[in-house]
């Protein structure tokens, strides 16, 4: 089983329904079960959270028999728990992070009947397919706020992959349509379990100046959070995925939601009535039920109402695909 990993079982106390009848489409003729690989801890708030919370609505709102099991970056672990659900006949994987798309790839060679689900990939090969959150336009919202109410920004990675960099690349060019010249730093980590690590980085960035600091480093974002709370009102950030506003009351000015679960339910509602997706998917702002942007009004500064009416102009433009929110 899962030797070097923390497993945890969820049975549902009554399984709806999961059995329909094999069409023409390839609709699954036997009870759905899913599994679901996170790269860290659910128990925190954070990307972790979000992938659980993925789960649990497939359990609730498909009827399916759900698992998951936690994993350190460790590529061959990745690789073992995939073979191990596909093995036990689990139909659907929700690998959570771009690090589990080449051990999909790997593992789905020997498993044609199993779809592998990416989270944060643009990968659509045969079975295997992306999902993502286009990061880079909330972002972008964030990009705009900072420039107009601060003085340089800090931005606190993670690993140095794709989906967070395009996150950053989207800060980056929503800050500086509004100031071409709007100084902004930007560190990583190498991992996302380092709480230490991103709160050094943070508290770096604030020794140098940097009035708004965002992080975006699944389990290890919290560290981040925790310095700019320590650093005082004057800093301020954006809560990423999950609400950190317990973490930095003072400080968050607004929240990037993502209600990812409900995104994932659809696509595997879709898969199990053999209407699986063409391409990979991609949820952005003109998906409100998945991913939006809200203003936060009760902390001690509040975005003001004209940075608030240009940023929801912006936004109406993004999700109309009149801005593109990274540009080369």
């Amino acid at each position: 089983m899962f030797d070097s990993a923390i497993r945890r079982r969820l049975l549902p106390g009554v399984l709806s329904c999961a059995m329909i009848a094999l069409g023409a489409g390839g609709a699954l003729a036997e009870e759905l079960k899913m599994g679901l690989l996170v790269p860290g801890s659910v128990s925190e708030e954070g990307w972790n959270r979000i992938g659980y919370n993925a789960l649990k609505g497939v359990e609730e709102q498909l009827g399916a028999k759900v698992s998951y099991v936690e994993l350190q970056q460790n590529p061959a672990s990745f690789e073992k728990a995939f073979r191990d659900y596909a093995s036990q006949g689990y139909q659907v994987i929700l690998g959570h992070g771009f690090e589990f798309q080449d051990a999909a790839l790997d593992v789905a060679e020997d498993y044609p009947d199993t779809w592998f689900l990416i989270s944060s990939s643009g990968i659509h090969e045969g079975k295997v397919i992306g999902l993502n959150t286009d990061t880079s336009q909330p972002f972008y919202l964030m990009g705009v706020i900072a420039a107009r109410m601060g003085k340089k920004a800090g931005l606190v990675g993670g690993m140095e992959i794709p989906p967070i960099q395009e996150a950053f690349a989207g800060f980056k060019a929503g800050a500086r349509s509004v100031n071409p010249d709007f100084p902004i730093s930007e560190a990583y980590i190498g991992n996302f379990t380092d709480t230490t690590a991103t709160k050094e980085a943070a508290l770096s960035m604030i020794a140098q100046g940097a009035d708004f600091v965002v992080p975006n480093a699944s389990g290890a974002t919290v560290g981040a959070y925790q310095a700019i709370a320590e650093s005082g009102k004057d800093v301020r950030t954006f809560s990423i995925f999950s609400d950190f506003t317990e973490v930095a009351p003072n400080n968050i000015l607004g929240l990037y939601v993502a209600d990812y679960a409900q995104g994932v339910v659809e696509v595997v509602r879709n898969i199990r009535e053999g209407n699986p997706p063409e391409s990979n998917v991609v949820f952005g702002l003109k998906d409100p039920k998945v991913i939006r942007f809200d203003f936060r009004n009760d902390a001690p500064v509040t975005v003001p109402e004209d940075i608030r009416a240009e940023v929801t102009a912006v936004a109406n433009d993004i999700a109309a695909g009149k801005i593109d929110t990274m540009p080369q």
